[in-house]
């Protein structure tokens, strides 16, 4: 997820730049660079399209919590969850999408679940909640969490009951530990989950590539790979690919960016609907960028066991091949707002009249006090051949 502090941090270090300096590097990306993914191909093998979306009033609360910092959804066939990425009171919601005609009624809070504070796990770990699944046949939820790697606290996936107290957790790979020579970026970390399309595990994503698998996304084109792990129904990771970043879509106005996945979804065997958010500072409502990839790790190397990936990507290890299947910018003027916010979680929604599948996507509003975002839930029709 993107945090407060990013902004805060940026900020105070551009007034400390040469402003020379850094608006020449500017002109030289503009010289350089073509920003921007550009549409899907009319011959994508999935097509998609807009169908409504609906803005979460700010300032509502559930007791004394606001609602906010929405960053994974869940949809159970009658109810969806949502989570809340707020470390100092991680919680989750059951709501209502109310639907007709292929728009967006309204949206319902019906119910807030917070973590007991009753179990060692977790009174011990820190939480930076990004993403839920539900188990109805275990009637649980399971959340993943960025942990604070700054703070030395590691992120993790675990599961609770319908009352929010610990039932297990994921053991994860040694290199996702917030200690050690390889570890994950701070906030850079498990921001996606989804159920295996045979139901009989799940899979995850980190947003950012490990230290020391590759940098971050620049405006250029980077070997930028994170890593898709599956966790059998034991809990344990079995197999694992990597999956290449695009650059930052849009050249920052002011000295901060970023790129990295916060969702996505299984479809077919190894084959995922894959959300990459990009964000460009300084730019006001247009700072966010969002596409939808297909990706495809049928060929891809398992990498569970390589420690590095960096000097390794197409040589020894083949990541999965991705296809863009839809640029969010394409339906910013068909929005309410005309804005694409910070989406950071995707779930499949119920069939449509016509049996085709449809998907709802949700945004992150940080609860931010220094710049409007907003609380956005965006519907989409899925057309595969």
């Amino acid at each position: 997820m993107l945090k407060k502090s990013h902004f805060i941090l940026k900020a105070l270090l551009f007034s400390y730049l040469n402003k020379f300096q850094y608006y020449f590097l500017i002109i030289v990306s503009f010289t350089f660079i073509s920003c921007g993914a550009g549409k899907a191909k009319k011959s994508a093998s999935i097509q998609v399209n807009f169908l409504d979306d609906y803005i979460i009033p700010a300032k509502q609360f559930m007791g004394d919590e606001e609602i906010g910092g929405l960053s994974g959804i869940d949809f159970d066939g009658e109810n969806f969850y949502v989570v809340c990425d707020a470390p100092s009171s991680p919680r989750f919601y059951q709501i209502n999408i109310k639907t007709s005609l292929q728009q967006i009624d309204t949206i319902v809070f019906e119910k807030q679940i917070e973590l007991q504070n009753t179990s060692a796990f977790i009174k011990n770990n820190r939480f930076d909640l990004e993403s839920i699944l539900y188990n109805a046949e275990k009637n649980q939820f399971i959340l993943s969490s960025e942990g604070s790697i700054k703070n030395e606290k590691n992120p993790t996936i675990f599961s609770v009951d319908a009352e929010g107290n610990y039932q297990s957790h994921y053991q994860l790979p040694s290199y996702f530990s917030a200690e050690g020579d390889q570890h994950p970026r701070h906030n850079g970390v498990f921001e996606g989950l989804s159920q295996a399309i045979n139901k009989s595990g799940i899979w995850t994503a980190t947003e950012l590539p490990l230290t020391e698998d590759g940098p971050q996304p620049k405006l250029y084109r980077t070997k930028s790979p994170i890593r898709f792990t599956y966790f059998n129904e034991a809990n344990e990771a079995e197999f694992q690919f990597s999956y290449l970043l695009e650059p930052i879509q849009k050249i920052p106005y002011l000295p901060f960016s970023i790129n990295g996945v916060t969702d996505m979804l299984e479809i077919a065997p190894k084959q995922f609907l894959v959300l990459e958010r990009a964000f460009s500072a300084g730019r006001g409502k247009r700072a966010n960028s969002v596409l939808l990839f297909k990706a495809d790790a049928t060929n891809a190397s398992n990498t569970l066991a390589i420690e590095q990936l960096k000097g390794k990507m197409k040589k020894e290890v083949i990541p999965a091949n991705k296809e863009l299947i839809f640029n969010f910018k394409q339906i910013r003027k068909q929005l309410q707002q005309q804005r694409i916010d910070n989406i950071e979680g995707i779930c499949f929604g119920p069939k449509l009249p016509n049996g085709n599948a449809s998907i709802f996507v949700i945004s992150d509003n940080n609860f931010n006090s220094f710049a409007q975002q907003i609380n956005q839930v965006i519907w989409l029709e899925l057309v595969i051949p």
